[in-house]
């Protein structure tokens, strides 16, 4: 499958930073939405080009994409439906997506307007209202 269009969708949602900055939960945060680890420091002492950061977005889309594959590829999901829940797992890590089991429990079922709704009753949606509305809009209103 091509995930150009996905990845473009991402990093507009995500934006770019080539400084650290503080996301809504106060992590840091730098380039295309990349959380900054402990261990990477070096995010904080040095300049990087915008390469780096392109490097860097396709090493965090592709362990997302890993992550789709290894708890959610059993399903056949639509395109679209792998596109959400591979942007969910971009943004909030896989950990904290597994937890949505009442939205994931409605898209396998293909309701999606009980799936938008659970999404939209979400400490997630508080969080980033306009753009769950975006992916809500774009991936469930098939």
């Amino acid at each position: 499958m091509n995930y150009l269009s996905l990845k473009l969708r991402i990093k507009n949602n995500e934006g770019f930073s080539k400084l650290p900055y503080k996301d809504q939960l106060g992590n840091y945060t730098i380039g295309y939405g990349h959380m900054i680890k402990k261990n990477e420091i070096f995010f904080f002492k040095k300049k990087f080009k915008k390469s780096f950061f392109k490097n860097l977005y396709e090493k965090d889309f592709n362990k997302a994409l890993k992550n789709y594959k290894t708890h959610f590829k059993k399903f056949s999901f639509s395109k679209r439906k792998q596109e959400l829940i591979i942007e969910m797992i971009f943004q909030m890590g896989v950990k904290k997506v597994l937890g949505f089991k009442k939205t994931l429990k409605y898209i396998k079922s293909n309701n999606q307007f009980i799936a938008a709704l659970e999404m939209m009753n979400s400490l997630w949606y508080k969080q980033t209202p306009h753009r769950v509305d975006n992916l809500i809009k774009h991936y469930l209103n098939q």
